[in-house]
């Protein structure tokens, strides 16, 4: 009984052991299990989480004030300044809640009495009325919640007297910015685009997502009122230009007072651009167009140039043929941009409206107010008229439709349809230019001669296809697609021949597109086309950026020549058509001292039940060894030869001077004359203008 007795006791106290050895070395592995996530967490709060931990307790512990960028400057190539940034004081006012137009009218009779008092005497003095136009209480400008500049520049006694009086004036702040300042010459103003605060401007794409939290470096981050943009080059170079913000960082407590030394973060002066564009050619360029303009609406009645009585538009560009630099680039009449410095006012803005949008790019439409009016004119697209028959004899010798000693006789027109029902094509003025060769039929400038051997041609050899075949040789020229410049808002234009081919028939789609009346294009891919023209085929990017340097002259990027695409064609294709170009009769180059290939333009419009003409023209010299490519559009001008290449005769004489088209300036450089008749020239237009 003893004995098993004492057994169960041994096998009790075996238990027990094993049970306590189990349970001691589960509290060890429970407590080596709790070290380790311990130490596992306090490695991911280390070296995972610490930096971000790290941040969160200095942003807690500092409030950052940031310091606006300072904008880099666009020069042109000649390193003058186009557009900079200036450091000034300016008054704005902010429309709160509850503020009538009455208190506006008596507010800006009492910031004019201030201003008349303490301002700069020098400057002409803002009225009750300018001021108040600037309030703009109808919002026709700017967002309600948005301040409005009213003055920029203040003296230091306007300074001192609104901060003495600030609590008089509600809703007015004096504020330090940097203001865009433009040169008063108005410089290819379209093309390097304007400025609108951040607020105003955040719809852009290239806006939208620059806030975002997600962005935690603070110096990326846009003021609200910070002017970013809006259009043109400082819209395409925004990055490179805009820098960095400054930041003053307090260290603050728990009840956001300052408890120590301010740090300064100091604001990075953003990058310069040097333009290809020659100020002295724009400018000549822009002089050009608006003397021709005036020449042309004050032309006696019964003249030739009298058909442009209602121009009221230009454009042109000058693109160097092996480069592609834009050397000039003018859609006329401009503004000044120094009108968006700040905030535009409603009356400024609708003074300017119909011309800031850049109409060498894209369409502008004519700048009539009322809208009937100004449906009755032509944009600045326009069809190409006559500049097209190089193209579309080149087109004709590339599909075999024709050779170079191909013969027409022309009788002044080309029929097709169905018998009994044709439609006519005719020349201009009907002319009836005999026998014709593909060079002739370019000098001649025929219409017949364009209809019936390559559009009708090509159309009954491959049909509905023949439309794309077009199309296609359209596009390597650069016509209907866009120029690759990167320019915000260039247009492709219109390729009225493929709705024509739809609508209509691709026969007459093709018929009178070979004589360039089925496409509408701007006045940019009008110079790229002359340049692939002028290069037998190379397509060339436009550049209007040569280089661009940092704020210590350090060149952050150069470009180069690029060529978009190449044509390769025989050389006796583009000698057919030189020889034909060469002979173009043409207005304005009397005297003008080298060879040179033309083709002038006269394109048709049918608008609100009329009949528009637009002058076009197309040229590069010299022919031996071409430099330059200009093309010229003047919506409602007229003939081709009368309205547009006089303007481009006095480019090319600008460019002379200040570049050289043989490469070296040519200082003696005649002025191109006031358009007249030359010795023995016909008062009338030639065929097919």
């Amino acid at each position: 009984m003893s004995n098993s007795s004492s057994d169960d006791a041994q096998k009790r106290e075996l238990r027990n052991r094993r049970h306590f050895s189990f349970r001691l070395n589960m509290f060890f592995f429970v407590t080596f299990a709790v070290f380790s996530l311990l130490i596992v967490r306090l490695a991911i709060l280390q070296f995972v989480e610490g930096p971000t931990l790290k941040a969160k307790e200095h942003d807690l512990g500092t409030r950052n004030v940031p310091i606006p960028p300072i904008r880099g400057n666009i020069y042109d190539s000649q390193g003058r300044p186009i557009a900079y940034s200036t450091s000034t004081q300016s008054l704005y006012f902010t429309l709160e809640p509850g503020t009538k137009e009455e208190m506006g009218k008596e507010l800006a009779a009492r910031l004019v009495e201030v201003f008349d008092k303490y301002g700069e005497k020098t400057k002409k003095p803002l009225t009750v009325d300018d001021v108040f136009g600037d309030m703009d209480f109808a919002g026709a400008v700017h967002y309600a919640f948005q301040p409005r500049r009213i003055k920029s520049g203040l003296t230091k006694a306007e300074i001192a007297y609104f901060a003495e009086h600030r609590e008089e004036f509600k809703g007015i702040d004096v504020v330090e910015e940097s203001i865009r300042q433009y040169s008063p010459e108005k410089v290819a103003v379209q093309l390097v685009g304007y400025m609108k605060q951040f607020k105003g401007a955040s719809s852009l794409d290239v806006y939208k997502a620059t806030n975002l939290s997600e962005i935690k470096d603070p110096t990326l981050k846009y003021l609200e009122s910070e002017e970013v943009g809006f259009d043109g080059l400082e819209l395409m170079y925004q990055e490179q230009l805009r820098g960095r913000n400054g930041l003053k960082t307090y260290p603050v407590n728990k009840d956001s007072q300052i408890v120590g030394p301010m740090q300064l973060t100091k604001p990075v002066k953003g990058d310069n651009l040097y333009l290809t564009i020659n100020k002295d050619v724009q400018l000549a360029t822009q002089k050009a167009i608006m003397d021709q303009l005036d020449h042309l609406r004050h032309a006696p009645p019964g003249s030739v140039e009298a058909q442009g009585n209602q121009a009221t538009t230009g454009f042109a560009v000058a693109m160097e043929v092996k480069t592609g630099k834009v050397v000039a680039m003018a859609s006329m009449p401009d503004y000044d941009p120094n009108l968006w410095a700040g905030g535009i006012s409603s009356k400024d803005y609708n003074a300017v409206k119909f011309f800031t949008l850049n109409g060498a790019i894209r369409e502008a439409q004519a700048p009539y107010a009322d809208d009937k009016e100004r449906r009755k004119h032509p944009s600045s697209l326009v069809y190409l008229g006559s500049t097209q028959k190089p193209l579309t004899i080149l087109v004709g010798l590339a599909e075999k439709l024709i050779t170079p000693s191909s013969g027409f006789n022309d009788p002044g027109y080309f029929p097709f349809g169905a018998k009994g029902h044709e439609t006519k094509v005719r020349n201009a003025s009907n002319a009836a230019n005999g026998w014709l060769t593909p060079t002739m039929a370019i000098a001649k400038s025929s219409n017949a001669f364009m209809s019936a051997m390559v559009g009708n041609a090509l159309y009954m050899r491959s049909g509905a296809k023949g439309v794309e075949i077009w199309d296609k040789y359209m596009e390597q020229f650069g016509l209907g697609v866009l120029t690759g410049s990167g320019l915000p808002g260039e247009s492709k234009g219109w390729k009225n021949y493929l709705i024509d081919a739809k609508k209509s028939s691709p026969q007459s789609a093709l018929i009178y597109a070979s004589f360039g009346q089925q496409g509408r294009y701007t006045a940019l891919q009008l110079a790229q086309y002359a340049v692939t023209l002028a290069s037998h085929g190379k397509r060339m990017k436009p550049q209007f950026v040569d280089q661009i340097k940092d704020a210590n002259g350090n060149v952050v990027q150069s470009y180069k020549p690029e060529v978009l695409n190449t044509i390769d064609f025989p050389n006796i294709y583009w000698s057919t058509i030189e020889k034909g170009m060469k002979l173009v009769p043409v207005r304005g180059f009397e005297n003008f001292p080298y060879n040179f290939y033309r083709k002038t333009g006269t394109s048709q419009q049918d608008i609100a039940g009329k009949r528009i003409e637009n002058g076009v023209f197309i040229a590069y010299a010299p022919a031996e060894n071409p430099t330059l490519a200009v093309a010229v559009v003047v919506p409602q001008g007229g003939y081709g030869g009368w309205a547009a290449a006089p303007i481009a005769r006095k480019i090319f004489d600008a460019y002379d001077a200040a570049i050289g088209l043989t490469g070296t300036p040519n200082k003696t450089a005649l002025p191109a004359e006031e358009p007249s008749a030359a010795p023995g020239e016909s008062p009338a237009p030639p065929a097919g203008q």
